[in-house]
């Protein structure tokens, strides 16, 4: 068969990447930008988040607004992956930045907690796509022995935004009021849609003559994850946990889950593909991160709003004392990259990660109100300092396990997981704590708050600190009591992912780019990275006819991934 003669020419590429051109810089920047949008997204709310609710009489729907838009954002990772894979990173990416902006445009307007859970719902729906479209798109462009240091560098903006957020949002809450953590999503998302428009040229994926989207993959997907987190939300609050509420939801996942399973056996194009799980690294670092979601999500996600509560600070002063946790966690997934790109070894850096992060879990459960602010900060940071050396780590070792046409939808599935556990970690701790708070309460308070100008339901950081030491003080143990227990319970899923990743197989890390793209003989130009013919796989010297068969295909990247 003849590939010359043909107007369009499917080219397979491996290339070293040398010195980091201009436009492969701007592109980095285009997408930290993204990352950057989307990882906000999840932090910027917690230190307004007393506030929000209070205004909004919903202290018994807050978890809902972190759960809302994790949930909408675990249900579309993998969707966004595949089609991402199918149709080229670029459109995609642009349509979920889309999708965010007009989350946040509801979200400024609501007037109730239920409008406001919609615009999370809607954010969410877009943020799915700008985290796992921006990994995937590095990963297009950058081979995986040089990509330690730019995902060292992409966790750090978890670090920035796990302070930058709080920080921003207290200052937003205390100033032109908390809905200005929305009105500020809109420019900071104009400005990435206009930077990823520019900058993001990468080739092309090879496209099948007919696509094959699996719709009823993604309707099981969504199905199956939303009834399991109603589940861990409404369990033991709203409904017993053995009422039948609770048993249909869960007869419904597990529903959900089966005919989600045999659906992807059979179709052409699955969504999450089951032939991922048959490779031993994808398997047990997804299974890992999934723990690490749990745990990250669920203590990260109401430490501002208890550092308000408990210290008696203003949501300013909670922002920034987070900083000691985003310092540690910038410091540690940086340094961790550039060893790695040094030096190809990266197993020991989640395995270490995974015993400091479940020592800075024991220590934050020690923690009483009484305890100075010192202690505080050195225990998040310990904290900070495991998540950094494991999160980014993860989806480097998945990355490096398959060809480039699967890395979106490898990405995708494996963050799909890990956000489950976000989801379940962030509505588990929400339930219970929101429950033993209520019960605390109850037990605690003297009856002469019966008279207090405050109900359970509507706790405000300002309310509290305004009431009288008799009725004060219970309210800010009742806190420390009912949140900080939970996270002893939450630090053996730290010893259950360091024992899977023991027996993760190390794997000389990908020195080269492999691809099936597409140049176009027409004048219309095709997706790629500034001129240097190199960076779009037109360069004889590094490109190879593309193997015919799937199986050709997967032993030609075998080959070329080697060192």
């Amino acid at each position: 068969m003849s590939h010359s003669t043909s107007s369009a020419t499917t080219r397979r590429s491996g290339r070293h990447l040398a010195e980091p051109t201009p436009r492969l810089v701007l592109l980095f920047a285009a997408l930290m930008m993204v990352m950057l949008l989307a990882a906000l997204s999840q932090t910027i709310l917690s230190t307004a988040l007393p506030t929000m609710v209070g205004e909004l009489g919903g202290v018994d729907h807050m978890s809902w607004v972190i759960t809302a838009y994790i949930l909408a954002s675990t249900v579309m990772m993998p969707v966004y992956g595949r089609i991402s894979d199918l149709l080229g990173r670029k459109p995609i990416l642009l349509a979920a930045v889309v999708l965010f902006i007009v989350g946040s445009l509801i979200g400024a307007a609501a007037q109730t907690m239920g409008l406001l859970i919609a615009a999370r719902v809607v954010q969410g729906l877009g943020g799915g796509g700008l985290m796992i479209l921006s990994q995937a798109a590095i990963a297009d462009v950058v081979p995986a022995r040089e990509r330690g240091k730019y995902m060292g560098v992409m966790g750090a903006v978890f670090a920035v935004s796990s302070v930058a957020g709080p920080l921003l949002g207290g200052w937003l809450t205390e100033g032109p009021g908390w809905r200005w953590a929305f009105i500020i999503n809109i420019p900071l998302g104009i400005l990435a849609f206009t930077a990823v428009s520019v900058f993001l040229r990468i080739p092309r994926p090879e496209r099948a003559k007919s696509l094959h989207i699996d719709y009823l993959g993604m309707v099981l997907l969504a199905l199956a994850t939303t009834t399991l987190i109603l589940i861990c939300t409404w369990g033991g609050q709203q409904y017993d946990w053995l009422s039948p509420q609770i048993i249909g939801l869960a007869l419904a996942t597990i529903a959900g889950v089966i005919a989600f399973i045999v659906t992807e056996s059979k179709v052409k194009d699955p969504v999450i593909p089951l032939s991922l799980f048959s490779d031993r690294n994808f398997t047990l670092t997804t299974v890992a991160g999934l723990m690490v979601g749990i745990v990250m999500f669920g203590a990260l996600g109401y430490m501002p709003t208890y550092i308000q509560m408990a210290k008696g600070v203003d949501a300013t002063t909670a922002g920034l004392l987070m900083t000691p946790m985003m310092g540690s966690l910038l410091v540690t997934s940086i340094v961790s990259g550039q060893i790695v790109s040094k030096t190809g070894r990266y197993k020991f850096f989640p395995l270490i990660g995974m015993v400091i992060t479940g020592l800075g879990l024991w220590l934050m459960s020690t923690m009483t109100a009484s305890d100075p602010m010192w202690k505080l900060c050195l225990f998040i940071a310990v904290f900070g300092a495991g998540i950094g050396l494991s999160m980014q780590i993860l989806v480097l070792i998945v990355q490096n396990s398959f060809p480039n046409r699967m890395v979106g939808t490898a990405t995708a599935s494996s963050n799909f997981f890990r956000q489950v556990g976000a989801t379940v970690g962030s509505a588990v701790v929400g339930s219970v704590f929101v429950t033993r708070l209520h019960d605390l309460l109850a037990e605690r308070m003297p009856p002469a708050a019966a008279n207090a100008p405050i109900s359970a339901n509507s706790l405000t950081p300002g309310a509290v600190q305004g009431l009288p030491d008799a009725l004060r003080l219970p309210v800010i143990d009742s806190y420390n009591d009912a949140l900080l227990p939970i996270f002893l319970f939450m630090a053996p899923l730290t010893l259950i992912a360091l024992v899977l990743l023991f027996f993760v197989v190390e794997k000389p890390l990908a020195t080269k780019i492999d691809r099936d793209v597409v140049a176009s003989d027409s004048d219309e130009p095709g997706e790629s990275i500034g001129a240097d013919p190199a960076l779009h796989g037109t360069d004889p010297a590094v490109s190879d006819p593309s193997p015919a068969t799937l199986e050709e295909r997967a032993d030609h990247y075998a080959v070329s991934s080697r060192p």
